[in-house]
């Protein structure tokens, strides 16, 4: 009995400690996680977790979304999590998204987390034309985002066929041209190869940089009607409210910069705009629904905040977080360059070992080279040893026959006495006998000669020996030498280094050095734009010729005539905050050689951006 009461007690007070948490499932760009909290948890308790777990700091741009009747939200910071109108279903799902953009992502972006996950968000957004891009641009786009993916271009590695795999350009984009996917890839990789050089860091704010300028980055876009009922596009970004024709994101008919607008309220389904010149009208419009009315005023909210926040000086917590981005990125440059070194010391030495791999193959060569050659010249001496054995020989044999010839002849003269005829023929055998002594002795001095002529030969033979004996000793003691020490003998393993050698005095000279570098590098920013611009305009050309102009999305359209007529979005709105900051300089309408010298001392005094 009490053992059953205790298993009860322990199951309820397990149910109760159950029910005090809940699961839920964080999605970011990267990967999935999932976290147990508790009941009583606010949305910025979950949402400073995440940010935690990630190591961000400048949570300021992201928030935690979910669906709720398709429709997109943002959970509130300030309400606990399940009294909002999340998903009840566990684990309840969240999305780790930016809600809101920079104006400049090179100036704002301090953290490389915090850069990444911008990356990958604008990324999958132009990919999934959420952004509308011209094809130049996503083809350089897509380069920068290769480098980020596989660093620095190496053709014995990356060989044609690496990106096949990969998704890189738009739908819209493939179909619009008559290109194979191998013709993507060649021009791709023709960008990708022009980034060398760069970490992957670099490279996805490069890709940043250029997906800024873009007409639809960073807007939200919301139906609306006006006064009159007319079907509208309410656009809400990081520098103010545009209101575009449903069937034109990309140019707004007209825009409403933040620094320009005193007030915006809503009552039921009407917003009000109130503009600070009390003599622009208030513009008014609807939204369907009272939840896509909240969700437009928490981005106002947001956006508004953000813009005035660049405009002030930066608080001690982003001072502090530039400062140690600084000295990160000054220690990853020391690091980076001691890498560097240690890669060039280490193809030095593997380049000097292969050039002793190859010595060492060529006097193999040259050892086996002359071993052949001394074998052939002891099996030459060897034939001519037995040649002029043989010659002597037959030289014996001859002065024999020579010495038997002379004889007879004595013989014959002995017996030339007995007669006349005998005389004669003794005298025609004599004579015979002298011609045959004569021939014989000039065969025998001429296997005499040859007999000579042989031994000389043997002597040159066995000279000839003697020498590649002498130079094969000489080989085989080079082949044998151990050179001296070499400073990559002491690697570890094939290869190591001196620390000593390779150590740098990180002070403060080299910080000094490497801002001024950074200093220089915002210098060439107009450079390198320029250079963007007409790296843009080349990659245009190249492919202009295979574009299909019946496929052309109303989008394309729009961008072309726009671009031929040098109008877009950010210039339209440019020029309207440019006047709005112009105002209390100037007291009637500016000419354009005051807007310019208006315009460089607002520069000077850092109210214009670039």
């Amino acid at each position: 009995m009490a053992s059953a009461l205790a298993a009860r007690m322990g199951l309820n007070s397990l149910l109760r400690k159950q029910a005090r948490t809940f699961r839920v499932r964080i999605c970011t760009m990267e990967s999935d996680m999932e976290f147990s909290c508790e009941i009583k948890w606010k949305g910025k308790d979950l949402f400073d977790l995440v940010c935690r777990t990630l190591g961000l700091r400048e949570t300021w741009f992201f928030g935690l979304s979910y669906s709720v009747k398709d429709t997109v939200a943002w959970l509130k910071m300030e309400k606990k999590v399940l009294d909002q109108e999340v998903p009840k279903e566990e684990p309840i799902v969240f999305h780790f998204l930016a809600k809101f953009y920079p104006e400049n992502a090179e100036e704002e972006l301090v953290q490389d987390i915090t850069q990444h996950l911008f990356f990958l968000q604008v990324k999958k957004k132009i990919l999934e034309e959420e952004i509308h891009c011209p094809p130049e641009a996503s083809v350089l786009l897509a380069s920068y985002a290769v480098h980020a993916k596989y660093g620095d271009y190496d053709p014995e590695v990356h060989k044609p066929g690496f990106l096949a795999e990969e998704e890189l350009l738009p739908k819209r984009v493939i179909n619009l041209y008559q290109m194979t996917p191998e013709m993507w890839e060649e021009r791709i990789t023709a960008c990708y190869a022009e980034h060398r050089g760069r970490t992957r860091d670099q490279a996805e704010m490069e890709y940043l940089k250029i997906a800024q300028d873009l007409d639809m980055y960073g807007v939200n876009y919301f139906l609306i009607k006006n006064k009159k009922g007319t079907d509208l596009l309410l656009g809400v970004d990081a520098l103010g409210l545009h209101i575009y024709d449903p069937n034109n994101k990309l140019t707004p008919k007209c825009s409403f910069p933040w620094n320009e607008i005193r007030n915006i309220s809503y009552s039921d389904k009407e917003f009000t705009i109130k503009p600070l010149d009390k003599k622009t009208n208030v513009f008014k419009f609807n939204s369907s629904r009272l939840r896509v009315n909240k969700l437009i005023l928490q981005l106002c909210i947001g956006n508004h905040d953000l813009f005035m926040r660049r405009r002030r000086v930066d608080s001690l917590e982003v001072q502090q977080m530039k400062a140690q981005a600084r000295e990160e990125r000054a220690r990853k440059q020391v690091e980076r360059q001691r890498l560097q070194r240690e890669k060039q010391l280490r193809e030095e030495a593997e380049r000097a070992r292969d050039e002793l791999e190859r010595r060492l193959v060529q006097l193999q060569d040259e050892a086996h080279m002359a071993n052949e050659a001394l074998l052939r010249s002891e099996q030459t001496a060897d034939l001519l040893a037995e040649k002029a054995q043989i010659a002597e020989e037959e030289a014996k044999l001859l002065a024999q026959k020579a010495a038997e010839a002379e004889a007879e002849m004595q013989r014959i003269k002995v017996t030339a006495m007995r007669g006349q005829e005998e005389r004669r023929l003794m005298e025609q055998k004599m004579l015979e006998a002298e011609m045959l002594a004569l021939t014989m002795a000039e065969e025998s001095e001429r296997r005499a000669k040859e007999a000579e002529q042989l031994k000389q030969d043997l002597q040159e033979a066995r000279d000839s020996e003697r020498r590649a004996k002498n130079k094969l000793l000489e080989i085989t003691s080079k082949a044998a030498y151990v050179p001296p020490s070499h400073p990559a003998d002491n690697l570890p393993g094939d290869l190591s280094f001196s620390r000593e050698n390779l150590s740098f005095d990180f002070k403060d000279t080299d910080m000094k050095r490497l801002s001024m570098e950074i200093e220089k590098e915002k210098v060439e920013y107009m450079e390198k734009s320029k250079h963007l611009q007409e790296q843009l305009n080349e990659l245009k050309t190249e492919i202009e010729s295979l574009k299909m102009k019946e496929r052309e999305s109303p989008l394309d359209i729009i961008h072309n005539q726009n671009t031929e007529q040098g109008t877009s979005k950010h210039s339209n709105f440019k020029k309207v905050w440019l006047l709005a900051e112009l105002a209390p300089h100037v007291h009637t309408y500016p000419s354009p050689m005051c807007l310019h010298n208006v315009t460089k001392q607002l520069k000077k005094k850092g109210r214009v951006h670039k």
